[in-house]
């Protein structure tokens, strides 16, 4: 499987088999080149203008916005209900989770979560391989907060996102918090990473991947 970090919660995942998936696609107004790839699914974790852009991406793709089972192009793909908020949503909405199954490994991406989990939404997340997880703040959860959702879903690969980088102006913390309370973490050095299941052993991995 190959990830491409294409910025902020914007990710082109790409199976062995050659399935491609974009979560959170962005408009123009976020700072990030606007995603033009192509591609056969999208998934969006909520109706918001950084999160639901699909008008740059190409391709005879299937759009998945909803909780529940899906399956599309050989590919299990579960959504699960959480908050855009600690309120149950009454700041900003509802924010669906989503859970890909492909090449032997469950990667879970968490849109905008801004709250912890429950029991009942960790039983329904299931195990995680690799994790996409937002850690900036004012919107989603914070450094702090990540730190906790990942001993809650105890992934073996964790993939900051959702933070603030130079080119954009939004009131959010870098990633350098999250790596410092982690106490660990890999700048990859490029915006893409190949993971294979045989990569995914020993303790938990924190990679941090660069955008176009």
């Amino acid at each position: 499987m190959k990830i491409k970090w294409l910025g902020h919660s914007c990710f082109l995942i790409t199976t062995n088999s050659g399935v491609r998936i974009v979560t959170d696609p962005f408009d123009e107004t976020v700072g990030y080149p606007v995603p033009d790839v192509e591609t056969d699914i999208v998934t969006s974790s909520h109706d918001h203008f950084d999160h639901n852009y699909v008008q740059s991406l190409r391709g005879n793709f299937q759009l998945i916005n909803s909780v529940g089972s899906h399956y599309v192009s050989d590919v299990p793909i579960t959504g699960i209900k959480t908050y855009h908020d600690e309120v149950m949503g009454k700041k900003r909405g509802e924010n669906v989770v989503y859970v890909f199954e492909a090449d032997g490994m469950r990667l879970c991406h968490l849109g905008d979560l801004g709250h912890l989990l429950d029991d009942k939404t960790v039983g329904e997340i299931g195990p995680v391989d690799i994790l996409l997880i937002p850690v900036g703040g004012t919107y989603t959860i914070d450094a702090e907060e990540a730190v906790k959702v990942t001993a809650q879903l105890n992934p073996r690969l964790i993939i900051p996102m959702h933070f603030k980088t130079p080119v954009m102006d939004f009131p959010i913390t870098g990633v350098d918090l999250f790596l410092a309370k982690m106490g660990a973490g890999e700048r990859v050095g490029s915006n893409e990473l190949s993971v294979s299941r045989q990569d995914l052993t020993g303790g938990t991995q924190v990679k941090v991947l660069d955008y176009e």
